[in-house]
């Protein structure tokens, strides 16, 4: 079975974890801060603040920016819960934001309405959380010029753009956004088994970050509101979370983050390829935009259904059948069973419906050869032949 996508983890990778293993400290060492300095150093953001996954990233960064009881959030529809699920953990009410059909990321359009709308009904948002869907950023000028008109704050959750551009600047580099986040999750770009890391140029929000992470506890005398009674001496200040990485983990992190490029250019070269096996069959990979390098965590196309004889579904079937692991990202958020129990419906969000009917995502990672490729590609045109 040719799966999705896989975690590249070579005999350095593995010493890298045995070293730290086999050290006095496990979780709380210097391994973690030194990953979280090699991040700045690859994103050019000021603070990164690593975390045991990219949900835990976005509770924190909602946490950071006063998302709280009362308040609204906005997000995509077409994303992992974990998007929508860190605001509601917030306290904060969430709404989406219907995407571009051709990129399956927010659609600017569709967000310049709903602000008008919003902003005549007195219901404006406090916190914007964009998706750079399968690794290829929003037009984040875009929506930082309706961050300046509205007021609202900008998260980027960047779990699939690790290793991507935007405008010739890293994607992590915050330089749209208040926080950017990114996922160490095994199928994302790079790994640390699952982690996370929360990006931002704001010391003011990366140490509210840095004391959520870690119960809210700070040992600082600087920063305590009574003095110190000795060296074994700590104060919680806020209430916060065990949101920690390990060391071992950190250390995977930073033999994985070496490799990223590499990792990056090889989906790219496959990407290409996939284009170009692809142009002639009855399926539209997703719109790239100029000004983007994408991450291409994920390679998705859409299938025209109105030209072919087989339902998705007998699609889906007919490649798992043949030993090809496609999958479908994603279920949008506001159709499952959870957030239908809050008010949400199908034919709300129609860009998104139509796309989740249509998509499927073929197998993308660094250790995909050519020739799996090609039988990926001859499966496709077997299943879509079929009638």
């Amino acid at each position: 079975m040719i799966p999705y996508g896989r975690q590249t983890v070579e005999d350095d990778d593995i010493r890298a974890v045995v070293d730290v293993l086999r050290s006095d400290f496990l979780t709380q060492g210097g391994v973690v801060p030194r990953f979280e300095q090699a991040l700045c150093g690859y994103t050019g953001a000021a603070h990164a603040v690593a975390v045991n996954s990219a949900t835990s990233a976005l509770v924190l960064a909602c946490r950071a920016l006063g998302l709280e009881d009362g308040d609204i959030a906005w997000t995509s529809p077409i994303t992992f819960v974990a998007s929508a699920n860190a605001i509601l953990l917030c306290g904060a009410k969430v709404d989406f934001v219907d995407v571009d059909p051709q990129t399956a990321n927010i659609s600017v359009e569709e967000l310049t309405k709903k602000l008008e709308n919003a902003e005549a009904e007195g219901t404006l948002p406090k916190v914007l959380l964009v998706v750079h869907f399968a690794g290829q950023s929003c037009d984040m000028s875009a929506v930082e010029k309706l961050s300046d008109r509205y007021g609202f704050k900008i998260i980027e959750d960047a779990s699939h753009a690790v290793g991507g551009t935007y405008h010739n600047r890293p994607v992590g580099s915050c330089v749209h956004s208040s926080v950017t986040v990114f996922s160490f999750h095994p199928v994302k770009n790079m790994t640390t088994g699952e982690g996370g890391c929360a990006f931002t140029n704001d010391s003011a929000i990366a140490e509210r970050m840095f004391d959520l992470r870690s119960h809210g506890v700070t040992r600082a005398e600087e920063r305590m509101t009574h003095a110190s009674e000795g060296p074994w001496y700590y104060q919680q200040l806020d209430l916060g979370y065990n949101f920690r990485l390990t060391d071992f983990q950190a250390a995977l992190g930073i033999c994985q983050l070496g490799k990223l490029d590499g990792f990056v250019e090889r989906r790219r070269i496959l990407a290409k390829q996939y284009d170009q096996l692809l142009e002639p069959l009855p399926v539209s990979p997703l719109k790239q935009e100029s000004g983007n390098l994408s991450g291409w965590h994920l390679y998705v196309v859409r299938l025209n259904l109105k030209r072919l004889q087989r339902s998705r579904r007998e699609i889906f079937d007919f490649m798992r059948n043949s030993g090809i692991a496609v999958n479908v990202h994603y279920i949008p958020v506001h159709l499952q069973p959870y957030y239908k129990s809050l008010g949400f419906e199908a034919g709300d969000l129609p860009n998104a419906e139509q796309y989740y009917d249509e998509a499927i995502t073929l197998p993308l990672f660094p250790g995909l050869s050519d020739e799996e490729q090609r039988q990926v590609v001859d499966v496709l045109k077997q299943a879509l032949a079929e009638k």
